[in-house]
């Protein structure tokens, strides 16, 4: 991981009242989690913009191809827009540029969040992809943990090193504050195993970030996340 100066730009959550027009003395507080964050290092630059509660439009070019059909399908699973640009030092590997991606991506969805007020809070997902099936689960707790319980061949797909699956959601994880377990029952084909990755982790996502009216503040006894 990197540890040189980083540059942080963001959009900020925005809140404004709407008029209900059932009755006019109710309101409904309609919150955007929307930011845009940049990174800047000696070995990469990396800007996204995101949109919790988006449509899933995706804008990605990381000049990891692999790496960029992930991320539209996270975007697109995760119902979030998602515009990712990022230069790095790829003439030595995609490790920095990976990792970094996740690094702003984890901040960037922390920073969109925001309170946390409302949402569901925890997420589980199962996902098959031909041979393949992998479960996601995360607690958007605000204490970072991570485990991969996962054996993908370390091969590359394109200018991907496929060790950098479990890099890329340290990162997330640990820069979002996630507490997120991955586990790939089995498997044989290794885009497969990533991609029903990404899209767990998009569903399970979604699923935590969603709001829920029954949720009254933060959804922890102790009224602290």
């Amino acid at each position: 991981m990197s540890k040189l100066t980083e540059t942080d730009v963001l959009g900020g959550r925005n809140e404004k009242t709407v008029a209900s027009s059932m009755d006019a003395t109710e309101s409904l507080e309609k919150t955007q989690r929307m930011v845009m964050l940049s990174r800047t290092t000696g070995e990469t630059s990396v800007t996204v913009s995101l949109n919790l509660d988006g449509s899933g439009k995706a804008d990605v070019q990381t000049g990891v191809g692999f790496l960029d059909h992930m991320l539209t399908l996270l975007s697109v699973h995760g119902f979030m827009d998602l515009h990712v640009r990022a230069q790095g030092d790829l003439s030595v590997d995609s490790h920095h540029t990976v990792e970094d991606i996740g690094i702003v991506l984890g901040k960037s969805i922390r920073d969109a969040l925001g309170d946390k007020k409302g949402i569901h809070r925890y997420g589980n997902c199962f996902i098959p992809m031909d041979e393949t099936l992998v479960q996601v689960c995360l607690d958007c707790s605000g204490r970072p943990f991570f485990v991969f319980d996962a054996e993908i061949p370390k091969i590359r797909l394109g200018n991907y090193e496929t060790e950098m699956t479990e890099e890329f959601f340290r990162a997330v994880a640990m820069n979002c504050g996630l507490t997120l377990h991955i586990r790939i029952l089995y498997g044989s084909n290794v885009h497969h195993m990533i991609e029903a990755v990404f899209k767990a982790f998009a569903r399970a996502l979604a699923a935590a970030l969603a709001m829920d009216g029954r949720v009254k503040g933060l959804m922890s006894s102790k009224g602290v996340l």
